[in-house]
């Protein structure tokens, strides 16, 4: 099958825009609807200049999403003075695993002259996620901790580095499976921390400057899409699920949405475009808005919750007690 754009061969076939492109044409598009989201979402605000410009925290695991973001935002603004990107990755402690892909960071970072920060669990709280695994106190899945504490320190390291904005690599599925989520457990405040924790929730909001607001520049392309594109530009991704991953309500979702995109192309897109609707809604009922979440300082470590103790810290402590 020819390329829709040219007569070369087609790589790929998106059923759900019915295009066939060729390897340089689907490569081009991946990088215009990445491009078009940081327009749409206003990453880059009129304010910045050379001499004031925009730090942006990549959240760089070394999968081949946070490998494919980190390579499109370098080669869009490495020459835009505007810009400063910086990667952060955590080493969870898993052996066998984050080692590998600690090294396809180190390798892209070189490669692309980007600055590379490196943090652990064992420096930060010391423990390790094997060890995390093994002792369970709280009887969850370890993708439950992991999450806690992954979050905390992107949160943490944000504010360290004075990130305007913290960038992850979630992709079109990725989001479409946590909404599916949050609609089927029924969890409206879950839908109203995720609308708030977006740069939509930032600009309707000004008291919510105790974080650095998050962005998903990938957030329209679709996962296999995102591992094609990492393929044909020879990227260094680790492309290994974790050993400890275990999210078995997320894999039964994961296949549904499967199933629901080869009956009904375009399905994930579809729910995007109802729950970012529906999710302000919900934020404007239950969000942070209007004083309706009271944040406080927790006790240990000072970070924002609506605790007296944070989760991270309640965790961190049940894990050493353990």
């Amino acid at each position: 099958m020819d390329c829709d754009k040219c007569d070369r061969e087609a790589v790929m076939h998106a059923a759900y825009s019915g295009l066939h492109l060729c390897d340089d044409h689907f490569c081009r598009s991946v990088e215009k609807r990445l491009r078009r989201r940081i327009r749409d979402d206003n990453l880059l605000p009129a304010s910045a200049t050379p001499d004031d410009p925009q730090v942006w925290l990549i959240g760089l695991s070394g999968g081949k999403d946070s490998v494919v973001l980190t390579k499109i935002l370098h080669d869009t603004f490495a020459d835009d003075p505007r810009i400063e990107l910086v990667a952060l990755t955590i080493h969870e402690g898993i052996e066998g695993y984050r080692d590998k892909s600690l090294d396809a960071c180190l390798e892209l970072t070189d490669d692309l002259d980007i600055r590379h920060e490196v943090v652990s669990y064992e420096e930060e709280f010391d423990l390790r996620m094997d060890d995390v695994v093994d002792k369970d106190p709280e009887n969850m899945a370890a993708c439950a901790y992991c999450g806690v504490f992954r979050r905390d320190l992107l949160s943490k390291y944000a504010e360290e580095y004075g990130a305007d904005k913290l960038l992850t690599g979630h992709n079109l599925d990725d989001e479409a499976e946590t909404a599916l989520m949050n609609f089927l457990e029924g969890d409206v405040a879950q839908v109203a921390k995720h609308f708030d924790a977006s740069l939509a929730g930032f600009d309707e909001r000004s008291d919510q400057d105790e974080f650095v607001p998050r962005a998903k520049p990938l957030r329209d392309v679709p996962e296999k899409e995102v591992a094609l594109y990492a393929h044909l530009e020879d990227l260094p991704a680790h492309i290994t699920e974790c050993p400890h991953s275990s999210e078995a309500y997320r894999a039964e979702i994961q296949r549904l949405m499967l199933s629901l995109e080869e009956n009904h192309p375009g399905t994930r897109h579809s729910i995007m475009a109802g729950y970012e609707e529906l999710a302000k809604l919900a934020a404007d009922e239950f969000g942070a808005g209007d004083g309706k979440r009271e944040l406080n300082e927790c006790e240990r470590c000072g970070a924002a919750t609506t605790r007296d103790v944070c989760r991270k810290c309640s965790l961190v402590d049940a894990i050493h007690a353990a």
